[in-house]
C-alpha cells in the first residue's frame, strides 16, 4: 500500500501518528498538496493507495483500515485524558473535523510555543464576534469554543501536555513540519484555496474552514515598538522555469535575509509571486496552445515547486492575475491623472506583420545605438546598462519569428518623470544615505537621474494585462513596468485586508527589495515616482539590494540549449536542497560577475562542509556521546578556552553586523571560520588522549568537549538562515533547546548546553561529491555550445585607445581581485586539481586585466627584470 501526505499538512500528523503507534510500514510519498486522488477535483492528502486500485483520502478512514487502530489512536490522541468533562470526548467523537484545530495546537506545543496560548485564546476573543455568523452555522463548533474560552481549556492544556510527550506524535509532527516548525504549517494553509460558501455543502466543514481559523493567527502585521521590515522579491516571470542565477538573484537571497530577520526578532514579512501579465505569457500559451490564465496556473505551480525545494520560506507567494491587482493599479492610476503626472503621446513602435502585433520591449532585439552589443533587448542593454528606445535599435528582430519589424504610430499615456525629478531626487538623497543600497544599485540609479528623466510610457497593445481604465485607452492595458511591482501590493492584499499598514505605512515599516541588477532603474525611479505621484502615504524602498549576474561554466543560461540548471532539474541532481543553497551564497554575485562551477560545488562541499563545519560539529557530539555517557560534561574554562570563546563572540559580532547589511555572501564566511578555529582548538587539545589520562586530563578532556559542543550549537543557529534542514538537524541530534534560537544571536556568545545536558544521536551531516559523480553532472547540463560567450564585435573605427579612470569600479575589482587571490592560494593549499586552478588563475589574471584598465593603465603586463618575454 502506498501513503501520500504532504508537508505541513496537519491533517497528516494523525495518520503518521496512528502509523507510528502500530508500527505499520507503507510506501510513503511526501508530496505538496496535488491532486493524487483521480476522481476528486480538489486535492485531498493524506491518500491511501489500496492494493486493489482504490483510495481512501479520509485521516479517520485511513486509520480505521490499518488493524482496526481506531479505538487505540481516539483512546491516546483524539480523547482529552480528563473525564470529568464529560460533553468534550463527545464532541470530538461525534465531531471529527475539530481534529484539525486541535492537531494545529498540538504543533504549536511539540515546538515549544506552550508560551503563546493564553495570548492566542486573548486574541481569539477579539476576533469572535467577527466569526460569528460562521461559528452559528456550525454549532458544534460554536459550542466548542464558547466551552474553551470560558474556563474549561485548563483540561485541554493537560490533555496537550500528555499527548506532545507521546514520542510517536513526536516522530509525525517532525515529519510533518520538516523542521520548519509553525512556518511549514504556514506554507501548508497558504496553499489552500479560500474557502467559498459553495464548497461548505462539499467538504468536511473544519476541513477547509479551520484553515481560515488558523491562518487567522498566522497573520502578520506592523506593530508598536518593534523593528517591522517587509521584504520583497523581484517578481519572477511566469512563463519560464528559473535557473540558478534568478534563483541567487532575488528569491534566495531574500529568504535568507527574512530567516536572519525573524532570528533577530524583527516583525518580518516576505512577499513574492508570479508576475503573469504581458505578451511573454501570450507567446508562451500560443506555443503550448493554451489560454494565457491556464499558461499562468500551470508555471506558477512550476515556480510555486521549485521554490518550496529550495525552502524558500514566503511569508505568502502569490500573483498578479488577482482582482486586487486590477483595483490597486487602477487607483494608482486615477490618482496620478488627478494629480496632473500623466501625459499623451504618439509614438513610433515596432510591430511584426508576421505574428500581428506590436512588439513589446522584452520581444525584440537588436544591436545597441550605443555600445554595440548584438543582443541588446527593446527597453535597456545588458552591456551597458543604457535605456533605448526599440526603434532605435540597429537591425532590430522579432525574437519569436525572427523577422524584421516595422514602425507603426500609436497613441499612449507617459507617465511625467520629469514633473517627478525633484521630489524623487529630495527622497533619493534621504533613503540612499540612510538605507543600505549595494553599490550597483546606487550607481545605476545615479546614471538613470544624471542623464535626465523622460516620460516613460505606461500603455500597451496588448489584450492580456491590468486594464487600463481611462475611456480613450480602453483597448490597451498597462505596461509592465508600471503594473508588475504594483503586483507587491496586490499580493500583500490577497493575503490581508489589511494591507495598508504595511504599505501606506513609511514611518513604521522599512521596505527591502532584493532583484537583479537590471531590475534596478524599474524600482529606484519608475515605481517610486508611480507612487510618489499618487499622493497616498506609499511605503517607498529604504534598502535596494541588487546582485550582479550569475552565469554557468562562464558561459549563459540557455533552456533552449540545455545549458545551465534549472530550478526544476536541480533536485534531479541527489544533491540535497541544503547544499544547493549553500553553494549559491558563497558564490552570490555581490560586487560583479560570478560563476557557477560543477568542480568549485564538489570542492566547497568536500571542504567547506564536509571536512570543516561537518567534520567539527560531528567529532563535538561524538565525544559527547563515546566519553561522557550522551551528557555535556562540566566545563572548567582556562585562558585557552576564554581567548577561544572570545574569537568565537568575534566571528559572531560580525556575522551580525554583515547580516545587517545584507552581505551574506560575506557573513557566511565567518560561521566557516568558526568551525575551522573549533577543528583546530580539538587537534591541539586532542581529548581522545586526554579521556585516557588523569584525572585533571580527563577534565581537560570534558571541558575542551562541552566547549565544542555549544559551539556547535551556536553554528546550526547561524546556519539556520543558509541551511535550514542542516540547522535543524544539528540541533535535533544535539536535542537543542528551542530557546537557543532566541538567545545566540543577542550579539554574545553563551553556552545554551549546559553540564548534564543529553544530546540525542549523532550522525554525519554531509555526504562527499565524487569526481565522476561532478563529471556526470557537467556532461549533463552542459548542452551541445561553446562554452564560452565571444564577445561582440566593435568595428575598428570605435576601438579606444584612451582608458577612462573610473573609481567606483576599480574599488570593486580591487576586492575582486583580492578575493580571486585568496581563492587561488586555497586551491593551491588544498593541492586541488591542476584543471581546477589553472580555470580559477585565468579568472585572476583577467580580473587584474579589468583592474588596470579601470585605473587608467595598460592591461598588457610589465616585463619583469631577467625574465624572458
Amino acid at each position: 500500500m502506498e501513503l501520500f501526505v504532504s508537508e505541513g499538512n496537519p491533517h497528516c500528523l494523525k495518520v503518521l501518528s496512528a502509523l507510528e503507534v502500530t508500527g505499520v510500514h507503507f510506501f510513503f510519498f511526501s508530496l505538496p498538496s496535488e491532486r493524487v486522488v483521480p476522481f476528486l477535483s480538489r486535492p485531498a492528502l493524506p491518500a491511501l493507495l489500496l492494493p486493489s486500485g482504490e483510495y481512501l483520502f479520509s485521516p479517520n478512514a485511513i486509520c480505521r483500515s490499518v488493524n482496526n487502530i481506531s479505538s487505540c489512536l481516539v483512546g491516546m490522541i483524539m480523547e482529552p485524558v480528563n473525564h470529568s468533562v464529560n460533553v468534550f470526548p463527545l464532541f470530538i467523537n461525534q465531531f471529527p473535523f475539530l481534529t484539525s484545530v486541535l492537531l494545529f495546537y498540538l504543533q504549536m506545543f511539540y515546538v515549544q510555543f506552550l508560551l503563546y496560548f493564553q495570548l492566542i485564546c486573548t486574541t481569539f476573543c477579539f476576533h469572535l464576534w467577527h466569526f460569528f455568523p460562521f461559528f452559528v452555522s456550525h454549532s458544534a463548533t460554536f459550542f466548542f469554543f464558547f466551552f474553551f474560552f470560558t474556563g474549561e481549556y485548563k483540561f485541554v492544556k493537560a490533555w496537550f501536555d500528555r499527548v506532545a510527550a507521546i514520542h510517536s506524535c513526536q516522530s509525525a509532527a517532525q515529519k510533518v513540519l520538516q523542521g520548519k516548525g509553525l512556518q511549514g504549517l504556514k506554507s501548508y494553509l497558504q496553499r489552500q484555496p479560500a474557502p467559498q460558501s459553495s464548497q461548505c455543502r462539499d467538504t468536511e466543514p473544519f476541513e477547509v474552514n479551520s484553515n481560515v481559523f488558523i491562518f487567522l493567527f498566522l497573520i502578520s502585521l506592523p506593530q508598536e515598538g518593534k523593528r517591522n521590515v517587509l521584504v520583497t522579491s523581484a517578481l519572477p516571470y511566469v512563463n519560464n522555469v528559473p535557473h540558478l542565477g534568478n534563483i541567487i538573484g532575488c528569491v534566495l537571497s531574500a529568504d535568507v535575509f527574512s530567516r536572519y530577520g525573524r532570528l533577530r526578532g524583527w516583525n518580518l514579512l516576505y512577499i513574492c509571486g508570479t508576475d503573469e501579465y504581458g505578451t511573454a505569457t501570450e507567446n508562451k500559451a500560443r506555443e503550448e496552445g493554451l489560454t494565457p490564465q491556464r499558461i499562468c496556473d500551470k508555471y506558477h505551480a512550476v515556480h510555486s515547486s521549485i521554490y518550496d525545494w529550495f525552502q524558500i520560506d514566503f511569508d505568502f507567494f502569490g500573483r498578479t492575475t488577482t482582482q486586487k491587482q486590477t483595483e490597486i493599479a487602477q487607483d494608482i492610476f486615477w490618482r496620478l491623472h488627478k494629480n496632473e503626472f500623466l501625459v499623451e503621446d504618439t509614438v513610433d513602435q515596432l510591430r511584426c506583420e508576421a505574428c500581428q502585433r506590436f512588439l513589446a520591449d522584452r520581444f525584440v532585439e537588436g544591436i545597441c545605438p550605443y555600445c554595440r552589443y548584438p543582443e541588446a533587448r527593446g527597453d535597456q542593454c545588458d552591456k551597458c546598462g543604457r535605456l533605448i528606445n526599440a526603434v532605435e535599435l540597429k537591425e532590430p528582430q522579432c525574437k519569436v519569428c525572427k523577422q524584421t519589424p516595422v514602425i507603426r504610430s500609436s497613441k499612449h499615456l507617459f507617465l511625467d518623470l520629469p514633473k517627478l525629478e525633484t521630489q524623487l531626487e529630495e527622497w533619493l538623497e534621504e533613503t540612499t544615505s540612510t538605507g543600505d543600497w549595494t553599490a550597483n544599485a546606487k550607481q545605476i540609479t545615479r546614471s538613470w537621474v544624471r542623464d535626465g528623466l523622460k516620460p516613460r510610457c505606461i500603455t500597451r497593445d496588448l489584450q492580456w494585462g491590468t486594464p487600463v481604465p481611462h475611456p480613450d485607452f480602453k483597448e490597451k492595458v498597462f505596461y509592465v513596468w508600471f503594473d508588475a511591482p504594483i503586483g507587491y501590493l496586490s499580493i500583500t492584499a490577497n493575503y490581508t485586508d489589511k494591507w495598508e499598514k504595511w504599505w501606506k505605512n513609511p514611518h513604521q515599516v522599512e521596505l527591502y527589495n532584493f532583484m537583479a541588477k537590471d531590475n534596478v532603474p524599474f524600482h529606484s525611479v519608475v515605481f517610486p515616482c508611480s507612487l510618489l505621484g499618487a499622493k497616498d502615504n506609499y511605503t517607498l524602498v529604504n534598502h535596494l539590494i541588487a546582485t550582479e549576474y550569475l552565469n554557468y561554466e562562464d558561459t549563459k543560461f540557455s533552456k533552449s540549449r540545455g545549458v545551465g540548471v534549472f530550478g526544476d532539474m536541480a533536485k534531479d541532481t541527489g544533491i540535497p536542497s541544503d547544499v544547493w543553497r549553500f553553494y549559491l551564497l558563497y558564490v552570490r554575485p555581490e560586487g560583479q560577475d560570478s560563476a557557477f562551477s560543477w568542480a568549485d560545488m564538489a570542492l566547497k562541499n568536500n571542504s567547506e562542509l564536509l571536512n570543516n563545519l561537518g567534520n567539527f560539529i560531528n567529532r563535538a557530539g561524538m565525544f559527547v556521546t563515546k566519553f561522557f555517557e550522551g551528557c555535556v560534561p562540566v566545563m572548567e574554562l582556562q585562558q585557552e578556552d576564554k581567548k577561544l570563546l572570545a574569537v568565537v563572540g568575534w566571528e559572531l559580532q560580525q556575522y551580525i553586523q554583515l547580516m545587517d547589511r545584507v552581505k551574506i555572501r560575506d557573513a557566511l564566511k565567518h560561521i566557516l571560520n568558526i568551525s575551522r578555529h573549533g577543528n583546530q582548538y580539538i587537534q591541539v587539545n586532542e581529548p581522545w588522549k586526554k579521556i585516557k589520562g588523569e584525572d585533571t586530563e580527563r577534565q581537560r578532556a570534558g571541558t575542551v568537549t562541552g566547549v565544542s559542543v555549544n559551539i556547535s550549537c551556536l553554528l546550526s543557529v547561524m546556519l539556520l538562515p543558509y541551511m535550514p534542514t542542516v540547522s535543524q538537524t544539528i540541533r535535533d541530534q544535539l536535542n537543542a533547546p528551542q530557546s537557543c534560537i532566541s538567545t545566540m544571536l543577542h550579539g554574545t556568545f553563551v553556552c545554551a548546553l549546559k553540564a548534564g545536558h543529553r544530546i540525542g544521536t549523532v550522525s554525519p551531516l554531509f555526504q562527499k561529491l565524487e569526481v565522476d559523480q561532478i563529471e556526470a553532472l557537467k556532461k549533463r547540463f552542459g548542452g551541445q555550445q561553446p562554452a564560452t560567450v565571444p564577445a561582440p564585435a566593435v568595428p575598428a573605427a570605435e576601438v579606444v585607445t584612451t582608458n577612462e579612470v573610473d573609481p567606483e569600479k576599480a574599488k570593486q575589482l580591487t576586492q575582486a581581485v583580492a578575493e580571486q587571490g585568496d581563492k587561488v592560494r586555497e586551491l593551491k593549499a588544498q593541492k586541488a586539481e591542476k584543471a581546477v586552478i589553472t580555470a580559477e588563475v585565468a579568472k585572476l589574471l583577467d580580473l587584474k586585466k579589468q583592474l588596470a584598465l579601470a585605473e587608467g593603465k595598460s592591461s598588457e603586463p610589465v616585463p619583469q627584470k631577467g625574465k624572458k618575454k
